[in-house]
C-alpha cells in the first residue's frame, strides 16, 4: 500500500466497505485506504490487505443477527459500500436449488444492504455517501434471473433511498460492473453461462470499478445520486 504524499489532507472520513476479503470488495478497499480513507471493512474472511487504517471486522453477512451485533460495535461512517455478492445460475425450470439459491442472493445482496444503510446512514452527517454494487446483468440475461432481480433491486433501494436523502447531501447510486477479472469468473456456479469479453477485448479490472467508486465518493460528485453507473467495457453495446 502507498505511504500517503507529504502535505496530503486528513483522511476524508471512515468508510465501511462489504466483501474486503477478494474481488471487488478488496479492490475498493485498497483503493479507499490509498486515498487516505479509514476503512472498516467485513467479510466472512479476512483480507490480504494490511493497512494501519484498515480495521477488519469477520461476520457472515447471510446473517441478519451476525451482522446486526458486528454493526452495533462500530463508530459512524461517512460513507456505505456493499460490495459483497454471490452468483448461482440456473435456466427457469431447470436448477433444483433454485429457492435456495434465490434466496441467498436476495439476502445478500438486498437484505444485507438494507440492514446496511438503515444502521449507518441516520448517523450519517451531511455529505455523506452510500455506493451499492449492482451488476450489469440486471437488466435480465439467460440463466441468470434470481440474480439479476436481486441485482435490480438495488436500483430501485437506491433511487428511493437517494431521493429522501436529497436534502441531508447524502448521495446513494449503483455501480453496475459487467464481466470482471475476479475469482467470481471461476466460480463452478458459473457452468453453462459463461461470460464474453466485452469489445475492449479484456475483461473489466477490479481496480477500474473501484476508481468509480472512489470518485462516487468524494466532494466533486456531490451531484451524482439516484443512479446506476455501468462499467462493461462496451459490452452493453453489441
Amino acid at each position: 500500500m502507498a505511504d500517503r504524499p507529504e502535505g496530503r489532507p486528513a483522511s476524508p472520513g471512515r468508510a465501511l466497505v462489504t466483501g474486503v476479503s477478494s474481488g471487488i470488495g478488496a479492490a475498493i478497499a485498497a483503493r479507499l485506504l490509498d486515498d487516505g480513507w479509514e476503512v472498516v471493512g467485513l467479510s466472512r474472511t479476512a483480507p490480504a490487505i494490511t493497512h494501519p487504517a484498515l480495521r477488519f471486522v469477520a461476520v457472515d453477512l447471510m446473517d441478519a443477527g451476525a451482522l446486526a451485533d458486528a454493526l452495533a460495535g462500530l463508530p459512524p461512517v461517512r460513507a456505505v459500500v456493499h460490495a459483497a455478492g454471490i452468483l448461482r445460475v440456473g435456466r427457469l425450470g431447470e436448477a433444483e436449488s433454485a429457492t435456495a439459491d434465490a434466496k441467498a442472493m436476495w439476502r445478500l445482496h438486498v437484505e444485507a444492504a438494507t440492514q446496511l444503510v438503515e444502521h449507518a446512514v441516520p448517523a450519517m452527517e451531511e455529505g455523506g455517501r452510500v455506493v451499492l454494487i449492482g451488476s450489469r446483468t440486471s437488466d435480465g440475461s439467460a440463466g441468470r434471473g434470481q440474480y439479476a432481480a436481486s441485482k435490480a433491486a438495488l436500483s430501485g433501494l437506491a433511487r428511493s433511498w437517494a431521493i429522501e436523502q436529497a436534502p441531508r447531501g447524502v448521495t446513494v447510486n449503483v455501480v453496475a460492473p459487467g464481466a470482471t477479472d475476479t475469482p467470481m469468473l471461476a466460480d463452478p456456479n458459473r457452468a453453462g453461462v459463461q461470460p464474453k469479453r466485452p469489445p475492449i477485448g479484456r475483461f473489466v479490472k477490479p481496480e477500474e470499478v473501484a476508481a468509480l467508486t472512489a470518485f462516487l465518493l468524494s466532494d466533486a460528485a456531490a451531484s451524482i445520486t439516484g443512479q446506476r453507473i455501468v462499467v462493461c467495457g462496451g459490452a452493453s453495446l453489441v
